[in-house]
């Protein structure tokens, strides 16, 4: 088999379907399919070709500077034209092709492929446009999408969901990452379920020994009696840092001597300007690489998750992975990656215009673990075995190749 996985330069890249693609590409390795990714508007001056560890890495430039004023729906198919006839001429084998492709609005893209390859054609579900403004509220989606005359921004919920549709009906398979998103594309965007398959994220193990915690609390001017309550995630609306924040403080009523961590990029000043009484308390981080990551997930005491929308929840993963009880909301895919062994668990508030959390409750939560000490010990353990029996990349590896191996019937054995 010959694999051709789509990446594009975006924020996404830098999140979620950025870890995807790191770890899909690690865990083919040593297999009998020929990997390759392809990264869409990248920064590069010009189209090259690069092998690293048997992976063919395929790098194509943005658009020039000058075609940046035309239509972006023109340029888009341009673009993604350029990109196919550069593929046909440098493919060499062209046998069992398969572009699996990963952002949603790639239809073009699926299209421009279809026309020039023999090939199949496979696309993940890793976001909803509408989930960033709608989240968790199905009542509410599927009132937008059945009105006749909605105002402006159903009008832009139905064209997004119908681009959706659109795009996954030209996919010859989906991948859905939990049962939640798989629902939603039967019922909702019509798709047919046999096209469908749920194969959860996978996650590498760390493979570090355990560092020492009292340099590791001196390397991040953390006290020793500390707690640590830490967040990871974009700073905007959909991850719910606001709650939090709101939370942190009745926390601080009741334990004053803790802090919260904030890893992420996003809205500074937003989040800063409502956390002003409590700012000493907080500590902004900004993006950090894996390794620095992966300290704070061993310094931290609880991870908290308060997502009003989750696909699937890859930080969720990274938590349960170093042994960290988690506090998470009953959201989508979220749900179905922490369970109730290695987890305290949110419910949301569903209302007819919004999501909403309790903070109260959600304060409880946190404040429960940071107090019991030995119970949230118990779920971090619980939280560990859970990811290395359904999320490592052992398992995601076996899930993946089976996959694949299906969209070839004629394929016995890999």
């Amino acid at each position: 088999m010959n694999l051709y996985i789509f990446n594009e330069s975006s924020r996404a890249a830098v999140y979620g379907i950025g870890t995807y693609i790191h770890e899909l590409r690690a865990t083919l390795k040593q297999s009998h399919i020929q990997v390759n990714v392809v990264y869409l508007r990248y920064d590069k001056p010009q189209f090259q070709i690069e092998e690293i560890e048997d992976v063919k890495n395929w790098y194509f430039p943005a658009p020039v500077r000058e075609l940046r004023s035309t239509d972006f729906t023109k340029q888009s198919e341009l673009y993604y034209r350029n990109i196919v006839y550069l593929l046909r001429l440098h493919i060499e084998d062209k046998n069992d092709l398969i572009f699996h492709l990963n952002y949603n609005q790639s239809g073009k893209l699926a299209d421009t492929l279809k026309k020039a390859f023999d090939c199949k054609i496979v696309t993940v579900v890793h976001y909803s446009n509408w989930s960033f403004s709608v989240h968790d509220n199905l009542p509410r989606l599927r009132t937008i999408l059945n009105e006749v005359h909605p105002d402006d921004f159903g009008i832009n919920i139905k064209k997004s969901v119908e681009e959706e549709k659109s795009y996954y009906s030209k996919a010859d398979r989906v991948i859905c990452l939990s049962n939640y998103m798989q629902k939603i594309l039967c019922s909702d965007y019509g798709i047919d379920s046999a096209k469908i398959s749920v194969v959860s994220n996978g996650l590498t193990d760390m493979e570090e020994p355990k560092p020492d915690i009292k340099l590791l609390r001196k390397k991040w001017n953390v006290l020793s009696k500390e707690k640590i309550i830490l967040f990871v995630g974009r700073m905007d609306k959909a991850k719910g840092l606001a709650y939090l924040i709101k939370a942190f403080r009745e926390v601080l009523k009741i334990y004053p001597k803790c802090r919260l961590i904030i890893v992420g990029s996003g809205s500074f000043d937003k989040y800063t300007k409502v956390s002003q009484d409590i700012c000493t308390r907080i500590t902004y981080t900004g993006l950090l690489d894996k390794a620095q990551l992966y300290e704070l997930y061993q310094l931290a005491d609880v991870g908290v998750m308060p997502s009003l929308f989750e696909p699937f929840g890859y930080v969720a993963l990274e938590m349960m992975m170093h042994g960290l009880p988690v506090v998470a909301t009953e959201t989508s895919g979220l749900n179905e990656v922490v369970d109730d062994t290695c987890g305290l668990k949110l419910p949301l508030t569903v209302l007819p215009e919004s999501v909403e959390i309790d903070t109260t409750l959600l304060a409880e939560k946190i404040l429960y673990l940071l107090q019991y000490t030995s119970e949230a010990r118990k779920m971090g353990r619980n939280g560990r075995k859970r990811y290395l029996k359904k999320y490592s990349s052992k398992v995601f590896r076996k899930n993946m190749l089976e996959f694949y191996q299906s969209l070839f019937t004629h394929h016995t054995d890999l």
